[in-house]
């Protein structure tokens, strides 16, 4: 459920403000944050994020694109590996 439009949308307020002191000096460098509920905004275009995953930290380049959805969205937090092959190899080396 999204959140109210009478609340606005929620920015981290550490992150907001180091986005801004980043954008006030005009500096370009990646800001490591766990703050995955964020929400982007336009004053994030052009900035790289390192979002945590609960692993590591993915890094993410910010582009208009990515405006209103949440941070968390682009760094996915399970690794899908893929389905196993036992029933399959079973199956071919039985012998009929």
């Amino acid at each position: 459920m999204p959140r109210s439009l009478k609340k606005g949308p929620y920015i981290d307020p550490s992150l907001e403000a180091k986005i801004d002191q980043m954008n006030k000096n005009s500096d370009k460098r990646v800001i490591k944050t766990w703050a995955r509920r964020s929400t982007i905004s336009p004053d994030m275009v052009g900035h790289t994020l390192a979002v945590h995953n609960g692993k590591k930290f993915i890094p993410i380049y910010i582009s208009e694109n990515m405006v209103g959805h949440k941070l968390g969205e682009f760094s996915a937090t399970r690794t899908y590996r893929g389905h196993t092959t036992k029933g399959k190899t079973d199956r071919t080396t039985k012998v009929r």
